[in-house]
């Protein structure tokens, strides 16, 4: 079976109301928010005095990023009140395939994860270093936090953040920009980028390693983009999702 619109017609109502930039610019809204959330909490360690303030706040955008999280949710609801619907629709749950939507998810995390990951690491340390294994700034990948701060992101921040990442790019703006362009590549790839710049500002450090982090997740983004019309449920890759940023917490977030 192609990927076609057909795929997604459970997720994407027919008779919805569509903005026609809504769903472009809701690609966009989420790396801006996430850029803006980092320079609200720079500003704040500023006023209390912290020291490197430009360097600490690399370690806290698992407790920040979920403002981001509320701006988007906040949004989608205005978006799907306007079209008629339910927010919670475009994840078009069905218990009586929630089994398979969690083996689907695992396999996403266990094969489609590090094989794209891995990749887009090797081609991002390439494209943005010049070597394969490249030196990364501190704060990169591994962080550092309070106790408090461990606990909210292995407890709180990635089931949040998972879900409203999968609604925001996949569940509201993928099969809406499909319905206005005829156009699936166009709308993979505009998603795409939105997504994979997303990354960048996760955290933001210079355009160098914004560069690389930007890189390294165009192959997952949009190997994700194409399970999910094939599949035409968002379900298997919340659940795929949840698993990544999950072993990303237990294993790069840690008590100071």
């Amino acid at each position: 079976m192609s990927i076609s619109q057909a795929n997604i017609q459970p997720i994407y109502p027919e008779k919805a109301l569509i903005s026609k930039f809504a769903p472009v610019l809701m690609v966009l809204v989420r790396p801006a928010l996430a850029f803006a959330a980092q320079g609200i909490v720079v500003l704040l360690f500023m006023q209390f005095q912290i020291q490197s303030p430009t360097v600490a706040v690399r370690n806290w955008w698992t407790v920040y990023g979920t403002l981001v999280d509320i701006g988007c949710l906040a949004l989608l609801f205005w978006l799907t009140k306007a079209e008629g619907i339910n927010l919670f629709s475009l994840v078009s749950f069905d218990k009586r395939k929630l089994k398979k939507d969690i083996q689907i998810g695992v396999v996403i995390f266990l094969v489609v994860f590090p094989i794209t990951v891995f990749g887009g690491s090797m081609l991002a340390g390439f494209l943005a270093y010049g070597k394969l294994q490249p030196d990364l700034p501190e704060g990169a990948f591994t962080r550092f936090l309070p106790l408090w701060g461990v606990l909210y992101s292995r407890l709180i921040w990635w089931p949040i953040w998972s879900f409203t990442e999968e609604l925001t790019f996949q569940g509201y703006s993928l099969p809406r920009l499909q319905a206005l362009t005829k156009k699936t590549w166009l709308s993979v790839l505009w998603v795409g980028f939105g997504w994979a710049v997303q990354h960048s500002f996760l955290p933001w450090i210079n355009f160098q390693h914004g560069l690389f982090l930007f890189i390294m997740f165009v192959p997952l983004v949009i190997a994700s983009q194409l399970i999910y019309l094939r599949l035409g449920r968002l379900m298997p890759m919340i659940i795929g999702h949840w698993l990544m940023d999950l072993f990303s917490v237990l294993f790069m977030v840690q008590v100071i």
